[in-house]
This record gives C-alpha cells, sequence and structure tokens, in this order.
C-alpha cells in the first residue's frame, strides 16, 4: 500500500518504522530537513521536505497513485487542510488526520466529505485520556484494553509473592476460579515473552497478560496479587489538554485536583471544570505538594508537556507518600528507564496515537490494534468473515487454526439476540462467521500473517 505520511515527529516517524516493516511504501513529508535526513539514514522510506498543506509538495510525494494520507502535524489546520486538498483535487481514498483542539472537536459535524473530508479522526488528548481513565478504574494494572466496546478487556499485571496462583501451574486457574473463565495471553518474565501452557509455573515479578469479560477482571487478578483498594484521590500535573480532558473524565466520581503553573490556564480550568479543585502553582513545589495532602493522594499522575518536569514532580511525590504515580513521557528512550521505580507507570502517548492508526491501515477487517511492551508486542481485534469453503478460521477449532509462531487466540466476542457475548477462547471452541477475535501477538512482525489468515479467499469448484 502507498501511504504518505504529513509530520516526521515522533508519531509519524514512529509509525513510518512500523509501516515499512510491514512492506507498504511509505513516503514522509516534513519541514524539517534535518528530521528527514535522520529517517531516511534509519529505515527505507521516500522523504520530501516541504510544507505538507501545499499542492506542488503533495504531488511531489505521489499523491496521485496514494492510497492514504495520514496527517499528523503538530498543527490542526495544515493536518485539516492537506486532507481536503488529497479530497479535491486527487481523490484520495483514505484520509487520516490528528486533531487536537477541542474547538474543533466538539464539532463533529465538520468532518464530513462536504465539509473537511477526514475519513478518520484521531485525538491524542482523548485517547490517552480514555487510556489512564481505565487505569485508574482498575487499581493495580499495569495496561487495560478494552475490546468489542468494553465488553472484554486485555490486563496486565505484575504478580506478586503471596498470590494464590504464584508458584502453581497455570492449569490450576480454573480450579481456583470455578465460576470464572478466563485466559492467560501470554507472560513476560525479565522481558523475556514465555507463550502459556498448563504446565507453566506463574513466578513473582512476571508481568502476566490475561483477558477476561470485563465484569470478572478483578475476580481473576486477586489470583495474581493482593487487590488494591479502589482509588479516590486524584492529583493532577499540568492542566493542558490531556490533563484537562481526564479531569473533565473523572470529576463526578473521583476526588480530583490540578495543578497548573499558567495562571491564565489555571482561571480557565476553574471556570471550565465543575467538580475539581484547580490549583496555581508548580508540581515540583514540595510546599504545595505537602499542603495538599500528597501522602493521602491514590494517584498522582504528571501529565505536563516536558518530560523531565514530569519525572521530577514524580520523583518527589512518590518521595511524598503518594500510594501510585504516573508520568507521561515522550520521549520513549526514557520509558523502560524510569518505569517499575519510583514511578509506577510511564505512559507513551506516542504507542497509544499509533495503536489507532494502524487499525485503520492494516488489511483485513480490523476493528481495533493496541501496542503493547513499548511496541514489541500487539493486541489485535478482528472480525472473522466467510465460511468454511473460504476462511481459513471460519469453522475451526481453535487448535486447528494454523496461527504464527508466538500468536494467541484469547478470546471471542460473538453477537447474540441478548446482546455480545465473551467467549474464552479453548482449543475446542469453534470460530463463526462474524465473531470478533481477539489475538495476542508477542512479536509484530508476524502481524501480516495474521491479517492474511483472516482475509476471506475464493474456492474454485
Amino acid at each position: 500500500m502507498k501511504i504518505i505520511i504529513l509530520g516526521a515527529g515522533q508519531v509519524g516517524g514512529s509509525l513510518a518504522e512500523t509501516l515499512t516493516n510491514e512492506a507498504n511504501d511509505i513516503v514522509i513529508i516534513d519541514t524539517s530537513e534535518a528530521r528527514l535526513r535522520e529517517l531516511r539514514d534509519r529505515i527505507d522510506i521516500g522523504v520530501v521536505s516541504g510544507q505538507g498543506s501545499h499542492p506542488s509538495t503533495l504531488i511531489q510525494a505521489g499523491i496521485e497513485d496514494a492510497e492514504m494520507l495520514i496527517a499528523v502535524t503538530n498543527d490542526d489546520e495544515t493536518n485539516m487542510i492537506a486532507c481536503q486538498i488529497a479530497h479535491s483535487l486527487f481523490n484520495t481514498p483514505t484520509k487520516i488526520a490528528r486533531v487536537r483542539a477541542r474547538e474543533y472537536l466538539d464539532h463533529p459535524a465538520l468532518f464530513q466529505n462536504e465539509r473537511i473530508p477526514i475519513d478518520v479522526l484521531i485525538s491524542p488528548e482523548q485517547l490517552v485520556s480514555d487510556y489512564i481513565s481505565r487505569l485508574i478504574h482498575q487499581p493495580g494494572t499495569l495496561q487495560v484494553l478494552d475490546f468489542a466496546g468494553g465488553e472484554a478487556q486485555l490486563v496486565a499485571v505484575r504478580a506478586y509473592y503471596g498470590g494464590p496462583l504464584v508458584g502453581q501451574e497455570l492449569r490450576f486457574l480454573r480450579q481456583h476460579m470455578p465460576a470464572v473463565d478466563t485466559r492467560v495471553a501470554a507472560i513476560f518474565r525479565r522481558n523475556r515473552a514465555i507463550m502459556p501452557e498448563g504446565s507453566t509455573v506463574i513466578e513473582a515479578d512476571d508481568e502476566v497478560f490475561f483477558i477476561a469479560a470485563k465484569s470478572d477482571i478483578r475476580a481473576v487478578m486477586s489470583e495474581l496479587r493482593k487487590l488494591e483498594r479502589p482509588y479516590r484521590r486524584i492529583l493532577i500535573a499540568g492542566g493542558g489538554n490531556i490533563g484537562a480532558g481526564l479531569a473533565r473524565k473523572l470529576e463526578r466520581n473521583y476526588s480530583v485536583k490540578v495543578i497548573e503553573y499558567s495562571r491564565e490556564r489555571s482561571q480557565q480550568l476553574a471556570e471550565q471544570l465543575r467538580h475539581t479543585i484547580v490549583l496555581h502553582g508548580s508540581a515540583s513545589d514540595q510546599d504545595l505538594l505537602l499542603q495538599e495532602n500528597i501522602e493521602d493522594t491514590d494517584v498522582f499522575l504528571a501529565l505536563t508537556n516536558d518530560d523531565e518536569a514530569n519525572i521530577m514532580s514524580s520523583m518527589l511525590a512518590k518521595r511524598l507518600g503518594a500510594r501510585k504515580v504516573m508520568a507521561l513521557i515522550n520521549n520513549p528512550a526514557y520509558v523502560d528507564l524510569v518505569q517499575g521505580g519510583e514511578i509506577d507507570i510511564a505512559i507513551s502517548p506516542q504507542l497509544t496515537t499509533i495503536g489507532s492508526l494502524l487499525t485503520h491501515v492494516r488489511r483485513g477487517d480490523m476493528v481495533s490494534v493496541h501496542s503493547l511492551r513499548r511496541g514489541a508486542a500487539e493486541a489485535i481485534e478482528v472480525i472473522a468473515h466467510g465460511d468454511e469453503s473460504n476462511s481459513k478460521v471460519v469453522g475451526k477449532a481453535i487448535d486447528m487454526v494454523d496461527l504464527p509462531q508466538g500468536a494467541t487466540i484469547g478470546a471471542i466476542v460473538r453477537e447474540k439476540e441478548t446482546g455480545p457475548e465473551v467467549v474464552i477462547a479453548h482449543d475446542d471452541t469453534v470460530i463463526e462467521s462474524g465473531d470478533h477475535v481477539i489475538v495476542f501477538l508477542v512479536n509484530k512482525k508476524y502481524t501480516r500473517d495474521v491479517e492474511k489468515l483472516f482475509q476471506v479467499g475464493f474456492s474454485f469448484f
């Protein structure tokens, strides 16, 4: 597939690298020649230096025969105009744009073919806010992913000493919880993937990915670690789009405070947020944190645009007694350095955004794609189509499906008259047409094999 990407920042560059590895023809446009040169030296892509919303630049990149335009520059207007030009002048089939400003997002009717023709709208701030809110709703998790509209969830937790299943084989999970159906999709031990079998023994400090119906998540977690009490008090450092959006999402059900350094912005937030306490000051001010009872805070969230400021304020909050600390980290090199120490969870907005973009780029009927383990692994929700004569999966039991190396089917969400039903995958589970199949891949280089597996072929008699 020929894809043009506008913007060679962290999202555009990471996306280009991912898509190039999947045998796509990628051209990236940016105004920074230094950034383009760096990308071209590292990955096999075409580069064009210029303004991405100019027709001449798009023509130079090959827009006339491109199947997709992905506009992810830091400028909303550039992204929107580029999509308009791609549609009006070149009839580009698929146009994806990153739009951040709430002033635009609050008017979804704008983004239609007869107005601003954007097929897929990506809002990183909203994606990150949703991601963090899931972590808050499921205390003690490292990652929480929704599938089939939240009917099923894939959850990562760290197994602790004292968990009922720690030190035991996985096959005893059913005996421990006869009324709950779940499947362990993967285990990461000392950063190495272990494909789970019935005889696999869970060890303390293992990072365990399991899938279950949303209502059963807490029960499964209790087998791997001591359950944490629900969070109540949330302190957010940074009142930008992400911090404000998260506060708006949480303020009705939690006690929320926001610390914002800009006096003007803090005044705006105080007017916009109805149930949130807005404080003007620095999140690295020890006296302010102590004054706001940081030792009683359940979750401290550092969500400014400055990685170093987020890291330092998070470490300070943890030292002063915050129960759980999460920090927004834009630089991928920092994530592995800080997570698991003073900082409990490092949140990468790039990975969250890229997963959403990949959903619309991948072949086959993809519903969602999630990047895991800093992009090394993936969880995919794909719809099975066809019948036994033209599908490699429909009508087959899971143990007969020719999955690529390192892939497991965790669950199926099947539409019934009474609503969606979560079917945890077992060897004898038969896949039906229309099933939403949730596949876990410990190595994303096999993603193309999964796509081919679910594509409908033709039979000739």
